[in-house]
């Protein structure tokens, strides 16, 4: 017999989630990815070892770029964002990302994510094409110094 909490184990839905710009702007995304960190892995082998034998040490820290799309709408603040000042006098201006999972009901949190000093590297507006009826899909990437998760 299933127990009445087991849902709580169930995992998370990936099509619900919220996104915050600096703790303030609900942005709206269909697709999120590139929410990651690894280390590089460093092979060493001291003289006194074994040929056959290695110690396995942690390298850089990194993060690849997060990708994050959504459909193409009149609003111009992501392309807005990625010209920002850094066609004028080359800077950046960057922003703290919170990408949270919520439940069914669209309100609590299950997992929250912080991508901090996130800042636009590239932004892409998808292909047009008259044969089609797809709708067109605006997608940025953020480079990020670190992340965290929160909750």
């Amino acid at each position: 017999m299933a127990r009445a909490d087991s849902y709580a184990d169930d995992p998370f839905r990936s099509y619900r989630f919220a996104i915050e710009v600096d703790g303030i702007t609900d942005a709206y995304f269909t697709e999120i990815s590139g929410i990651e960190a690894s280390y590089d892995v460093i092979e060493f082998r001291a003289g006194s070892m074994p040929n056959s034998a290695s110690i396995k040490m942690p390298g850089l820290y990194k993060n690849p770029v997060a990708v994050f799309k959504q459909g193409m709408t009149a609003n111009t603040e992501l392309h807005e964002w990625f010209m920002g000042d850094a066609v004028a006098q080359g800077t950046v201006e960057r922003k703290d990302i919170t990408v949270k999972a919520v439940d069914t009901d669209g309100e609590t949190e299950l997992a929250v994510w912080v991508l901090y000093d996130a800042w636009p590297s590239k932004y892409q507006v998808s292909g047009f094409n008259a044969k089609e009826s797809a709708v067109s899909i605006e997608t940025l990437e953020l480079a990020y110094e670190t992340m965290e998760r929160t909750t």
